[in-house]
């Protein structure tokens, strides 16, 4: 790597603010000899063009002697953030790479189906007479063969140990906060009828009846892949496979690789990963296998990958922490602080707490946030508004109060199948209408009129029923507790204000916020503990939800028990009104 070049490997004609400042930081960082360089850059820090001047910094085929490797990797986790680098054109030079299943075979008869089901992926021994030009193939060769190459980290892990994407010299990871969790995410292996194909030809054990869980769990993991081995060794001697089966054989093929790699580090002295296993309903059903802080995985996948890493990230909150998670060593590491350029007055946070948003007070509270949500809708009656709702058990409450109170018209809302469609439908309209959401706390750009305020429902804290929180907590670590809540808040809190002429406000409705913000204090970056510091109540009008729909020339109708009508949110009339519309049938909606 030669740090020296990377002011000028900065790909737009000129700095913004902080950059030149924050290049410079980072070369002196690489050039003291780390290995790791964390980049803490908070929203507006043009984090994709500082990405691109560090892998402009890879050594080259022409410097380099035979034995040293060359050029850059970009991942991310975030699907979105890839499509942004992708639409960049001052990214041009970085070639994007995706999985197969997002692309389509180019033989007659086949322009609809993906790569992974292609006549490749079904026949055996089919020779592909256009595969050097298939779109997917041709991307991983251009890709594989350029000095810098973009993926997914997904796809950047799963081609871990690949001859196409071998070691590289620089290695940069955005929205890299969260790393350890993906990694968990990733090598977490779920076991159920669902997903494992010989489900039924197995006798699955009660894993929480013995005394070692994991014991017993790696026992049946070891059992299940050799009959998953012997599944997909029947499937390779057909000669054609139809698509179903093509699925299937992936996914036996899938479960082997991650139920030996599970066995060989559960029973390695040397793992430093300790392993838990759930099974709620006992014997005979669905077993969830997870890693606590997968260091040995992050290692095979990750770091071996590379010489010298650039992680960035607004919420890299705690450098010794995030090192411990991950695996590397801190003295190996330098941590480098990128200035927030958004005037902290464009993007206050407002105390409009109404009690607690624990399981137990949880029905106590949300009645009296949605008079809130209506309150602060007559507030902004031109301006669309975001919640986030943390669940969709929190959502679904909101939604049915809001829609009694008479002003379903102009809230919409969303669930896990049509997620991406209401999504677009709320930034397209051109009503201030209020989106009720459920995680997207993060990779949600909403600049200018998209969106001037938001409000927090819930601290998001993490599931202590979840297995691995559990045992982390019962270590006592509750500093990773309150630090992850944190994190997610000040992700948050960045959707609405994407410039430095950007504003939108904030508004906290859990009181457990404020205990977050006071129990997290140590790990808050200089720049949100401003933001909490001018923490103030908003003077707002009074309930009153004709004047919430102000903004939409509606009339508030409350439902009422008995009368025979039912209210609507603006997702819900949108559907009617497409499945009543004389063309449903040709839409597919009727």
């Amino acid at each position: 790597m030669k740090p020296s070049r990377i002011l000028e490997e900065f790909p737009a004609p000129s700095f913004r603010a902080t950059q030149k400042q924050a290049l410079a930081d980072i070369r002196e960082a690489f050039e003291s000899d780390n290995d790791v360089v964390l980049v803490r850059a908070p929203t507006g820090s043009g984090k994709s063009l500082l990405a691109r001047s560090i892998m402009g910094c890879a050594r080259d085929l022409q410097t380099a002697e035979p034995a040293e490797v060359t050029g850059a990797y970009y991942t991310t986790p975030q699907v979105s953030q890839l499509d942004d680098v992708d639409a960049d054109d001052l990214l041009d030079d970085l070639e994007i790479i995706r999985g197969k299943s997002n692309y389509n075979c180019i033989l007659p008869g086949e322009h609809d189906t993906p790569v992974n089901q292609a006549p490749c992926a079904r026949e055996k021994g089919f020779d592909c007479s256009v595969k050097h030009r298939c779109p997917y193939y041709s991307d991983r060769a251009i890709a594989s063969g350029q000095p810098m190459a973009a993926m997914t980290l997904a796809y950047f892990m799963q081609t871990a140990g690949s001859d196409v994407f071998g070691m590289r010299d620089v290695v940069v990871i955005d929205e890299a906060h969260g790393l350890a969790e993906w990694a968990e995410m990733y090598a977490t292996i779920e076991l159920s009828p669902h997903r494992v194909p010989v489900w039924d030809d197995v006798d699955v054990p009660d894993i929480n009846a013995a005394h070692n869980p994991v014991e017993r769990a790696s026992a049946f993991a070891e059992r299940l892949s050799k009959a998953c081995a012997a599944a997909k060794d029947d499937l390779t001697t057909k000669p054609e496979l139809t698509p179903d089966e093509v699925a299937r054989r992936d996914r036996l093929n899938e479960l082997v690789s991650e139920l030996d790699w599970f066995v060989e580090d559960y029973r390695s002295p040397d793992s430093p990963t300790t392993w838990v296993v759930d099974q709620p309903a006992g014997e005979g059903t669905a077993i969830t296998i997870k890693p606590l802080d997968p260091a040995r995985y992050l290692h095979h996948t990750v770091w071996d990958r590379g010489e010298k890493f650039a992680l960035l990230s607004a919420t890299i909150l705690n450098k010794e922490a995030f090192c411990r998670q991950v695996g590397l060593d801190p003295d190996r590491v330098e941590l480098v602080d990128v200035d927030h350029t958004f005037p902290v007055e464009n993007r206050p946070l407002y105390d409009v707490t109404q009690g607690k948003m624990t399981y137990e007070h949880r029905d106590e509270t949300i009645p009296k946030i949605a008079r809130l949500i209506v309150r602060l809708m007559a507030h902004h009656p031109e301006e669309k508004g975001l919640v986030h709702a943390h669940s969709y058990a929190i959502a679904d409450q909101l939604a049915e109060t809001l829609t009694e109170f008479g002003v379903g018209q102009r809230v919409r809302v969303h669930d896990t199948d049509n997620r991406d469609a209401e999504l677009d439908a709320w930034k397209a309209s051109s009503d201030p209408e209020l989106f009720i959401s459920v995680k997207m706390e993060e990779a949600l750009d909403l600049k200018g009129d998209l969106a001037r305020w938001q409000v927090l429902c819930k601290a998001p804290y993490l599931n202590t029923n979840d297995s691995r929180v559990a045992r982390r907590l019962e270590d006592g670590q509750w500093a990773w507790y309150h630090r992850t809540a944190l994190r997610t808040v000040i992700q948050a809190c960045g959707r609405v204000v994407r410039a430095p002429d950007d504003y939108g406000a904030t508004y906290l409705a859990d009181s457990s916020l404020l205990d977050l913000f006071e129990r997290a204090e140590a790990d808050t970056p200089p720049w949100f503990r401003q933001q909490v510091d001018r923490l103030s109540k908003p003077n707002l009008p009074e309930f009153d939800p004709q004047a919430a729909l102000a903004g939409i020339n509606a009339t508030a109708t409350p439902s009422r028990s008995g009368s025979g009508t039912t209210a609507q949110t603006r997702t819900e009339s949108d559907a009617d009104r497409r499945q009543n519309h004389p063309l449903s049938d040709v839409w597919g909606d009727g």
